[in-house]
């Protein structure tokens, strides 16, 4: 007869003789190895269901952000272009000589608010000069064209409106004195278009385009 049988109710010795519940690694409850009565670890909790909340919103939201500020810049870029491209035109200084050679606009030295413009096509090529100068320097201007200020038309703007736009000038606009001629000449030489604002008649100021073509 074993001890078991002897002594019903007393706890079953393992190989070593210690109680099973008392051996690593033992179980309290029958047939649940490797744990003990008690709730056990955090390794056996189901995932925090906020955790996940957290996760979806980064996964939706950081993507979301991403797309709404790149429109953003691409929307102010898109403003940027369009005030360069606005910008775009004259550029401040004299134009080269050959420029003024080519084009028969000879700017007088010591003019003030310099500045030009050239486009140029397969059809027409186009320089558009403005200045400030004195009365004299008009005079000398007019002169080396082969004309001379009694050639200017008092109100005549003969700059047209898309041209004007092309550089920004707000030639003919109300309230300024203008006079204006336009000097033909045989192709290929240039057909110019003068307009002069006489508002300080000691120093007016000077708009021209040369048109060329080829």
């Amino acid at each position: 007869m074993t001890t078991a049988e002897q002594h019903p109710g007393a706890p079953v010795s393992g190989t070593n003789g210690s109680p099973a519940s008392d051996r690593p690694g033992g179980s309290g409850v029958p047939g649940v190895p490797g744990s003990s009565g008690g709730s056990g670890g955090d390794g056996g909790r189901p995932p925090r269901r906020w955790l996940k909340a957290v996760i979806v919103f980064l996964l939706i939201a950081i993507p979301a952000g991403y797309l709404a500020i790149s429109a953003m810049q691409s929307r102010d870029g898109g403003s940027e272009k369009v005030q360069a491209a606005k910008a775009k035109g004259l550029s401040a200084g004299y134009p080269s000589r050959v420029q003024r050679r080519i084009y028969d606009i000879p700017v007088p030295p010591s003019s003030l608010k310099v500045a030009s413009f050239e486009t140029n096509s397969w059809k027409v090529s186009s320089l558009y000069v403005q200045f400030v100068t004195s009365r004299d320097g008009l005079d000398r201007f007019l002169a080396k064209l082969g004309t001379g200020p009694s050639a200017l038309k008092k109100d005549a703007v003969t700059i047209t409106d898309d041209q004007a736009k092309k550089v920004g000038w707000q030639v003919g606009a109300a309230g300024h004195d203008w006079s204006g001629m336009v000097i033909k000449q045989k192709e290929p030489q240039p057909k110019l278009r003068i307009t002069v604002r006489n508002d300080n008649p000691a120093h007016p100021k000077v708009y021209v385009v040369s048109t060329i073509r080829p």
